[in-house]
């Protein structure tokens, strides 16, 4: 990670914006890569006169962007249904587990999309069930848009203040983003628990697979 994380580095110092850009980009894609690494040190780097903050941000957003269009893409190229023949062929998984998360994204997933750009790995992940969804082109690029332009510009503003101190931000947001994954981490355990538990119900009690059968 380091490696791929140096090279990200060394490829802004050497091209600039569009480097912030691809590296953003790949953020995106490959949420392991920190952005809070990232985007400080573009921050640190417009301050020395390399180019000006607001390119910076300009850069990083137009990464952020084209980041989360390939996700939207790779999810409307899955689509509801071929999801929910695939969750027909998943141990645990029901279809009107599908149903139920595509209703709960139509009526939410404009603020899961916007808020989703806050927040480490949902940033990434969010721009999947957006392209499931089918959530207007238009909508998901000024969600993804402003969002992402609300995120970057804060990191990339503390990396221009701190001057050679940026790294102090990865630093403090270690923990913050370490945090979150490990709850997103015990949020997924506690989901297939729960499915893996209903599951065993349903074995055991006629009722349920009943019910399972005919829709109630």
């Amino acid at each position: 990670m380091n490696t791929i994380v140096e090279w990200v580095l060394d490829l802004m110092d050497r091209i600039g914006g569009p480097g912030i850009a691809f590296g953003i980009a790949l953020e995106n894609l490959f949420p392991p890569i920190p952005s809070e690494v990232i985007l400080p040190l573009a921050g640190f780097t417009a301050s020395q006169g390399r180019y000006t903050m607001l390119e910076a941000v300009l850069w990083a957003t137009l990464g952020s962007v084209l980041g989360a269009l390939a996700l939207y893409g790779l999810g409307r190229a899955l689509g509801l249904q071929r999801l929910r023949l695939i969750a027909q062929r998943m141990p645990l998984v029901d279809v009107a587990d599908i149903d139920k998360a595509d209703a709960w994204f139509g009526r939410h997933g404009g603020k899961a999309v916007f808020f989703g750009r806050f927040i480490p790995g949902i940033r990434s992940l969010i721009s999947i069930p957006a392209g499931i969804d089918r959530m207007s082109l238009v909508t998901f690029l000024a969600l993804t848009s402003a969002g992402s332009l609300l995120w970057n510009s804060l990191f990339v503003w503390l990396g221009y203040r701190l001057g050679a101190h940026y790294h102090l931000v990865e630093q403090y947001m270690d923990p913050i983003s370490k945090a979150v994954y490990a709850l997103i981490v015990l949020t997924a355990l506690g989901v297939v628990l729960w499915m893996v538990r209903r599951s065993q119900r349903r074995r055991h009690d006629p009722d349920d697979r009943l019910d399972l059968e005919t829709g109630d």
